[in-house]
């Protein structure tokens, strides 16, 4: 069974159809990347995924379970999670900061025992705190963990984005664009980052556009074109599709795919 299974999925904004009966599957462990076009529909189908848009047709399932139009946080509850295209980091908290408030679904302590200073507050307190410097580890980020995150480079948001992800444990992960504005050092590190996740048995979806990098950390990739499917299959098969190199690709980012092999 898959972990996220989507079932001609589909929306409309007015008369324009931008997500038109697309279906995928994504198992544990498994890195998914979703590639097209600017305006391809990609992000859009990752709001219909999360609950951000409610679809006009089509099912999402998580381990089997119609999650179909489930508000974020219930989403959440259920271990689906993800990152923006857009950086969505509270700027004038640390960077420990931000990941301790991803971790607020796994807190046990009461708002009221959290008012009243109660002890099973301070317990819960140092449970989060040790839990998000670990999360902080796992990407490569100890370092900053007091710097506040209006002071750090744009390469190091995106880790700590995916860290405050990591820190609701999910199940899936929704990565947009994790490694678009980032220097080639910055990239290799979410690449590695991404590896890793998807070792640990996280089912990984991923939209990019840095072909080299969905070519080297894809087990299955997707193409839309205007906001419908195009092709799917394994990274080598899909990078040799005709239609895909003519709708998307072109010679030049033939050329990036064929270095994630060369």
């Amino acid at each position: 069974m898959s972990l996220l299974s989507v079932e001609g999925i589909g929306i409309s904004f007015g008369g324009l159809v931008a997500v038109d009966n697309v279906g995928f599957n994504v198992e544990a462990g498994q890195v998914f990347s979703i590639i097209g076009p600017n305006g391809a529909g990609k992000t859009t189908l990752f709001n219909l995924v999360t609950g951000i848009y409610k679809p006009l047709r089509g099912r999402v399932s998580m381990a089997g379970e119609d999650v179909t139009s489930l508000a974020p946080h219930l989403l959440a509850k259920r271990g689906m999670s993800r990152t923006f295209q857009n950086l969505q980091i509270f700027f004038r908290m640390t960077a420990l900061e931000n990941v301790m408030v991803g971790r607020h679904m796994a807190e046990r302590s009461s708002l009221l025992s959290d008012i009243l200073g109660l002890p099973t507050a301070g317990r819960q307190n140092a449970l989060t705190r040790d839990a998000a410097m670990a999360l902080l580890a796992r990407v490569g980020l100890t370092d900053v963990a007091e710097a506040t995150a209006g002071s750090l480079s744009y390469g190091v948001l995106k880790r700590l984005e995916i860290a405050r992800a990591l820190a609701a444990e999910p199940k899936v992960l929704l990565l947009d664009e994790p490694a678009a504005g980032c220097n080639a050092v910055e990239t290799e590190a979410i690449d590695h980052l991404i590896g890793e996740i998807a070792k640990s048995g996280v089912a990984v979806v991923l939209i990019e556009h840095d072909m080299k990098l969905v070519m080297k950390i894809s087990d299955r990739v997707l193409v839309l074109a205007q906001g419908r499917h195009l092709a799917e299959g394994p990274p080598r098969e899909v990078r040799e599709n005709p239609a895909v190199i003519a709708a998307y690709l072109g010679e030049h980012g033939t050329r990036e795919a064929d270095r994630a092999h060369g």
